[in-house]
């Protein structure tokens, strides 16, 4: 058992991303189809709202993406689908398969950045098609956002262990078993 290298998760993220993007291109068409169709009228009319817009997002796009991560890496697999890929399991303290609640806490910490992004885009008066200059809450909402992203990178780039804050938090770790020749 060896600990996951920065470039290894990177790697497996980008992978995962693929199943992400894929799963996006989806929601796009269905949006794009909702939006053309004969519900274009209140299909625009609940998004000019912001709160239904974020609340929205994140049932449908957020929400499922942490379930992905959660299931997958708190199921015998121990891993994502990227992970599984390149050989990387996610452990708890004691080295064993992660439970359920461990699982979810680290997804949603993981993915705290993209959620924090969207509820403070959502608010940024004439998003997406034609925003105004964001108010100083959103400004420093978004900021967060990446000191977040940061400390997320930095912290995988400085510990022994490769372990990012979220990590840290959870109590997890990222190790990959060598493949047999």
């Amino acid at each position: 058992m060896i600990i996951a290298s920065f470039q290894q998760r990177i790697s497996a993220f980008l992978l995962d991303y693929l199943v992400i993007a894929l799963y996006m291109i989806f929601l796009v068409i269905i949006s794009v189809g909702l939006g053309m169709g004969p519900f274009r009228d209140a299909f625009r009319t609940m998004f000019a709202n912001p709160n239904i817009s974020e609340i929205s997002a994140f049932l449908l796009l957020v929400l499922p993406v942490i379930l992905y991560f959660t299931l997958f890496e708190s199921s015998s697999w121990k891993a994502s689908w990227g992970k599984r890929k390149l050989g990387l399991y996610v452990i708890d303290k004691h080295g064993e398969r992660l439970t359920l609640p461990i699982s979810f806490v680290r997804s949603i910490l993981k993915f705290l950045p993209w959620e924090l992004t969207h509820a403070c885009l959502w608010r940024i008066p004439g998003w997406p098609l034609a925003p105004t200059t964001p108010s100083p809450l959103i400004i420093a909402g978004l900021a967060l956002v990446w000191i977040l992203v940061a400390a997320y990178l930095v912290s995988i780039l400085t510990n022994k262990k490769h372990r990012s804050l979220y990590d840290l938090i959870a109590g997890t770790s990222v190790i990959a078993f060598k493949h047999p020749k």
